[in-house]
């Protein structure tokens, strides 16, 4: 089997220096300013670290360089975070969603996407789940 040369892919989603409470703040929907509020905390208290805005929308914990298998390409990324978007919560959580059926099952109302998970609000879904993903998505490295 040939070796797959890794090189690493600058891509335009970077950390900033950008305040996220402020960015938070200027959220303008009062249910999505709160409940970032409450990922906020829950993301810094799981991973120990401090939040950063990455590009102008992503909020993000952690760096974590990620390989693809099929091109050997290599990017920046944060190890976990979130987006709050016009249409949803984006949760940034792992690589393959789907690993979590099982919690995705007792979750409650949400979508995913390949490695992200759409919330509308938080009061629709068990925190106790999503918490044990998040921990899941941080031990799986």
């Amino acid at each position: 089997m040939a070796e797959i040369k890794s090189k690493l892919v600058e891509i335009k989603t970077k950390p900033t220096s950008a305040n996220v409470k402020d960015f938070i703040n200027n959220v303008k929907d009062e249910q999505k300013r709160k409940d970032s509020f409450v990922l906020l905390e829950m993301m810094k208290k799981a991973t120990g670290e401090e939040p950063i805005l990455w590009s102008s929308s992503i909020i993000g914990f952690g760096n974590k360089r990620y390989r693809s298998p099929a091109t050997g390409r290599e990017v920046d990324w944060l190890r976990i975070g979130f987006s709050p978007r016009k249409a949803n919560l984006s949760l940034y959580l792992m690589v393959n969603i789907k690993e979590h059926a099982a919690d995705l099952k007792k979750l409650g109302k949400h979508k995913t996407g390949v490695g992200c998970l759409y919330i509308n609000k938080l009061d629709e879904i068990d925190l106790k789940v999503l918490k044990r993903m998040i921990d899941a998505s941080l031990n799986q490295e």
